[in-house]
């Protein structure tokens, strides 16, 4: 297994070691202690997601409000998507920039999200299978989203004719966001980072 990180604190590219013959194949898509060992704290699992998508379906930008945050690691069991990690985090030194990563049933890399990162995805495929760890369960009153569509912040979607939720289309643009006080604070996201650190076995 493989950790990289991007270029977006908080963001990893997992990518497992494949094991095959002519029965089919092995491989360990999550190592709690080498990601932990890689992000400097365990990740503390709380709930596991599946979604389905056809193709040239949007998802996100999506984020929870910070502290608690949720971060994420995410897969591709089936199928591809685009996978984008855009940070949000107002103070940040990369603010309003994005990476993309392919996520598929061929390499079957995952990703790592941070909180307080925005997390999207584009189906490349039909039946485009995602499973999502995650460290908090799912709290309505603090999820959030960013328009994935939003011009400024210029994702290059892999598709003319994006399929998106009511929610994610009526949702508001990165700068709108920001005026509205819904992104999370970059020094905030840190220090909590640095807190879950400490509870970490040998942290200090």
């Amino acid at each position: 297994m493989k950790l990289r990180p991007l270029g977006i604190e908080g963001a990893w590219e997992i990518t497992p070691q494949q094991h095959g013959d002519s029965r089919g194949l092995f491989l360990e898509w999550y190592r709690a202690d080498r990601l932990a060992e890689a992000i400097g704290r365990p990740l503390h699992l709380a709930q596991s997601n599946l979604s389905v998508s056809a193709r040239d379906v949007v998802r996100g930008i999506h984020f929870s409000d910070v502290p608690p945050g949720q971060a994420k690691y995410v897969t591709c069991v089936r199928g591809a998507v685009l996978d984008v990690v855009v940070d949000i985090r107002v103070g940040s030194p990369t603010f309003g920039q994005w990476e993309t990563l392919r996520l598929d049933d061929v390499d079957r890399r995952a990703v790592y999200v941070a909180e307080g990162l925005g997390h999207g995805f584009c189906a490349l495929t039909d039946d485009a299978t995602l499973n999502y760890l995650c460290t908090t369960t799912y709290d309505p009153s603090i999820d959030r989203a960013v328009n994935p569509l939003d011009e400024e912040l210029g994702i290059e979607w892999p598709t003319g004719t994006p399929q998106l939720s009511a929610r994610d289309a009526a949702a508001p643009t990165l700068a709108q966001a920001r005026e509205m006080g819904l992104l999370p604070d970059y020094e905030t996201c840190r220090r909590q980072a640095a807190g879950l650190a400490l509870e970490a076995p040998g942290g200090r």
